[in-house]
């Protein structure tokens, strides 16, 4: 009441438009003593009647009854509107307290798994989002309980394998529990973290006198600096110019070396090479050219002369062969053939 929205600890819930509504939460020990009123609002879809009602909520205080030992179960095959029904609840507890046996029992907190961080369940086989449940007893926790902190179960539920729980038939027949997500929290042991705060005067201690820096500065010479950080690298890149220079410049062998000391035969073939290569490419870009250099004998066999071509570049040379026979060669020299004994016919 006197506010746009619901207390920040109370939760409300409501399935269908035409299933019950549920209020459920627990408020924190900043609303002990402080009665909240709840202010409910409904009309009527068809006759537009409205009604309104207001329910007071009373906060006590949970020192008054102190419940130290605290276990929080994960049923699965519930919600938590079927969770909060009287009947349903005290089933559980009377389950609980039949494994526990305490003097007083009592429901802490009662949380649904979507507010938790879980996802929602397909609707499929009636499958439900579950209910997390804490109660709270003033006696111990049974060797039922502490079976969930054995190294068996503990390796069977990191490999995501069902424990084995001896009490878990008496809750199989209405609940199913998650005994990998119990958790048992005992308050008597925790150890209490808070430290005294030691109040001073407030004053700092004295520093002594405060002595702000000088108006003038100080000016500064920065040759030095520019030394370092430009001139150095400089003549680092400078040297190192000069050595590559000097490599790739003076250590060459040049043309002419090389030409000394290569054979006169494979320079001249080199150099044939080159020239049949340059005239093959002449030939692309123009077909009425003068027969290739490369067709025709570089040395004469015997002596060894270059041999001139065997036309001009004006001789029409449509009509001539691509090889030349060496008959028609010139400076040939007729090698005499050994005639065998016999008779021979012309």
């Amino acid at each position: 009441m006197g506010y746009p929205d619901r207390p920040g600890w109370l939760r409300y819930i409501q399935r269908t438009p035409y299933s019950d509504g549920v209020l459920y939460g627990s408020p924190t020990i900043e609303n002990v003593g402080k009665p909240t009123i709840i202010e409910i609002t409904a009309y009527n879809r068809r006759t537009f009647e409205t009604a309104r009602h207001n329910l007071i909520i009373n906060i006590m205080s949970a020192e008054d009854f102190p419940l130290p030992y605290q276990a929080e179960f994960f049923i699965k095959n519930m919600n938590v509107e079927e969770m909060l029904a009287s009947e349903v609840l005290g089933d559980f507890l009377g389950a609980v307290k039949n494994v526990w046996q305490p003097e007083r029992l009592n429901a802490i907190n009662i949380t649904s798994a979507l507010d938790r961080g879980g996802r929602v369940p397909l609707p499929i086989n009636d499958m439900k989002e579950g209910v997390y449940v804490m109660v709270g007893a003033d006696v111990p926790f049974s060797s039922c309980l502490r079976e969930v902190e054995n190294p068996q179960n503990q390796l069977r539920c990191s490999q995501e394998m069902e424990p084995v729980i001896t009490c878990d038939k008496k809750f199989r027949t209405q609940f199913h529990i998650d005994w990998c997500k119990i958790s048992l929290v005992d308050h008597t042991k925790q150890v209490s973290t808070y430290q005294e705060v030691i109040r001073g005067e407030g004053i700092l201690p004295d520093g002594g006198e405060y002595k702000p820096p000088s108006d003038t500065l100080k000016s500064r010479d920065y040759y030095s600096d520019f030394l370092i950080t430009l001139a150095v690298p400089s003549a680092i890149a400078l040297v190192l110019f000069l050595i590559l220079a000097y490599i790739m410049c003076c250590r060459r062998e040049g043309v002419e070396k090389r030409n000394m000391q290569t054979p006169d035969l494979q320079l001249v073939h080199h150099s044939a090479i080159q020239k049949s290569t340059k005239e093959l490419r002449d030939m692309s870009k123009n077909r009425e050219i003068a027969w290739p250099l490369s067709t025709l004998p570089v040395f004469h066999p015997v002596t060894g002369e270059i041999v001139p071509p065997l036309h001009t570049d004006s001789y029409d040379n449509t009509s001539m062969p691509l090889m030349q026979t060496q008959q028609n060669l010139p400076h040939q020299t007729q090698i005499p053939q050994q005639q065998t004994a016999g008779k021979w016919y012309p």
